[in-house]
């Protein structure tokens, strides 16, 4: 099943300009991995809810401290210790992990001698199967610092069943693997904590430690301040969006409506938001917390539009998180006895199946355009879930306002001629080239996986932090995966899981956008990125999300903006 000694499927010599010179770059290091390190751990952890539970779900590893790599004497220089080490990516692409594994093969070749890296292909699978690749300096040059995961490729498949551990041990054993690097979001790193209390309960040799992936940006932390790829994401969207406000403003007769990448949180919305200065932007959680109702969304985009139409205004650019309907209480409502009836039932044409729902869901169902109706009765996920990434939320959005208009328009308050345009940016976030970030930041997270496991470190995630300073300052360590983790109640049973990180309505980069946004709502305060920069003043930025998180004061971002007094767009309405 294997395939030592592989071609890599890229030619650097097919490559682009751009993507040559990527390939060319040295990069940085935090200091404390130049040179010999320590390890030292740090107290006892806990979780991040039902620690009892946790603690019987893992009893081998729960407790165990977080560590960090301080300067020393005992650690990080070269050894003639020869460690088998495997890597695979497990689930969606994010720019930066060709980078995570560049920083780990450079630290086997730089600091442990004799050692092998194996590539697991098509993500988990490939440890089940037992399908991988051996990694060599020619099969890993070609894609250093470039986007994509098709150096090994992904996959979303997980190792949960007894069979499926049993068939993970024995290729741990075939291999002599003493180490295992899960690069993945916020599941594939419960799926690591998973594999390594097995290993352990099981006396299998290897230590595994997973890396922070994934553009939505909910897998973070104290202690994991970002997932690598939201960076990269977030600005190629900006780019697009940019491009979108531009051409609103030149035709100057069409509202762009934008849904993006997040169907559990909204910081790929926020953040956009905040490059860009929409006119509108709907974050989930706010909805969530104010228990605004699907007409109270239409009618405050509704309400804007009327109002930048009295000002001459006929166009304007709306961002939309993906997971939207999941945050609206009566939606949630609605999907849930969806769910149920047709577990159950058979959809019929005579729709005899409606009268299951409760009276307050089917008046919302006939509520929604037929195209939406149709959308949350498409089949199920594989939990028996609504494919919420497959309802068009923009479309949506623009019938309903279509509608509202129209009735306004018979109240004669509402006089212009509205047109709608919708966009979805999703894939096209997921692979670019990774900027000089998450370039630096996979990096290190990768060769900070590779002393984690030198020093036979398990059930960590590799955590690399001080990000707001010069990468020779960024602090390195790894962060008990427990810690991180909750339980769900599932089939009856506990389930581990690793709690999501969602817009903090307190934070400071809400705070930031809330404070603006009524001003960027009637004024054209429109700001295009560009895109991803390599070289030149704001080649090595970091997104604002993390910047405003980490403490950072942005006034002089949004110098075109000044604080103005709230406007009463809707009284109510409470987004302002």
């Amino acid at each position: 099943m294997s395939s030592s000694g592989a071609t890599p499927g890229r030619l650097a010599s097919e490559y682009s300009e751009v993507q040559s010179s990527r390939l060319k770059v040295t990069l940085p290091l935090p200091s404390v991995l130049k040179t010999a390190f320590n390890v030292v751990d740090g107290p006892p952890s806990s979780a991040a809810g039902n620690p009892d539970e946790i603690a019987k779900l893992f009893p081998n590893l729960f407790g165990q401290p977080s560590t960090s790599l301080v300067p020393g004497d005992s650690s990080g220089s070269a050894s003639n210790q020869s460690l088998k080490i495997g890597v695979v990516l497990s689930g969606g692409q994010a720019p930066g992990g060709h980078n995570v594994i560049s920083g780990l093969f450079d630290y086997l070749q730089e600091r442990t001698n004799g050692s092998t890296l194996y590539g697991f292909k098509g993500g988990p699978a490939g440890i089940m199967n037992s399908k991988y690749v051996q990694l060599t300096t020619d099969y890993v040059y070609p894609y250093r610092n470039q986007g994509g995961f098709d150096m090994i490729c992904s996959g979303r498949d997980k190792i949960e069943t007894p069979e499926q551990f049993k068939q993970a041990q024995e290729t741990a054993k075939k291999l002599d693997l003493d180490g295992l690097v899960v690069i993945g979001g916020d599941d594939s790193n419960t799926n690591a904590c998973l594999l390594a209390e097995n290993f352990r309960g099981n006396n299998i040799k290897t230590w595994v430690i997973g890396c922070p992936k994934t553009i939505d940006g909910d897998l973070k932390c104290k202690e994991v301040p970002t997932s690598f790829g939201f960076d990269t994401a977030c600005k190629i969207y900006s780019e697009m969006i940019g491009n979108v406000m531009t051409d609103a403003r030149s035709t100057g007769k069409y509202y762009h409506f934008v849904r993006l990448m997040g169907r559990a949180a909204s910081h790929i919305t926020l953040e956009c938001a905040l490059q860009t200065h929409p006119n509108i932007t709907i974050i989930g959680e706010e909805v969530a917390a104010q228990k605004q109702t699907l007409k109270s969304v239409t009618d405050y985009i509704t309400n804007v539009i009327c109002k930048r139409a009295e000002l001459g205004y006929n166009y304007g650019v709306i961002l939309i998180p993906e997971g939207l309907i999941d945050f609206i209480p009566e939606v949630q409502q609605l999907i849930s006895e969806l769910n149920e009836i047709l577990a159950h039932d058979v959809v019929d044409e005579g729709g005899m199946w409606k009268k299951k729902l409760r009276n307050q869901s089917l008046q919302l169902f006939e509520f929604l355009p037929q195209a939406i109706q149709e959308q949350l009765l498409l089949e199920r996920d594989p939990h028996g879930n609504v494919q919420v990434a497959r309802i068009e939320t923009e479309k949506m959005l623009i019938q309903m306002v279509e509608t509202e208009l129209e009735s306004r328009r018979k109240q004669g308050l509402y006089n212009k001629e509205f047109k709608g345009q919708s966009h979805f940016f999703g894939y096209e976030g997921r692979c670019g080239l990774p900027s000089n970030f998450d370039s630096n930041y996979c990096y290190a997270l990768g060769y900070a996986a590779g002393a984690l496991l030198q020093n036979g470190k398990t059930g960590l995630i590799s955590s690399v932090g001080n990000l707001d300073a010069p990468v020779e300052k960024w602090t390195v360590g790894g962060t008990a995966l427990t810690s991180l983790m909750e339980v769900e109640r599932r089939h009856g049973k506990f389930k581990p899981v690793i709690k999501k990180a969602m817009v903090d309505l307190q934070a400071a980069h809400f705070k930031k956008f809330a404070s603006m946004r009524d001003d960027w709502a009637l004024k054209n305060r429109y700001i295009s990125p560009g895109p991803v920069q390599f070289i030149g003043p704001t080649s090595n930025d970091i997104n604002h999300t993390l910047m405003l998180e980490l403490g950072f004061q942005l006034d002089f971002l949004f110098l075109n903006t000044p604080p103005q007094p709230p406007l009463q767009i809707s009284a109510h309405v409470q987004f302002s």
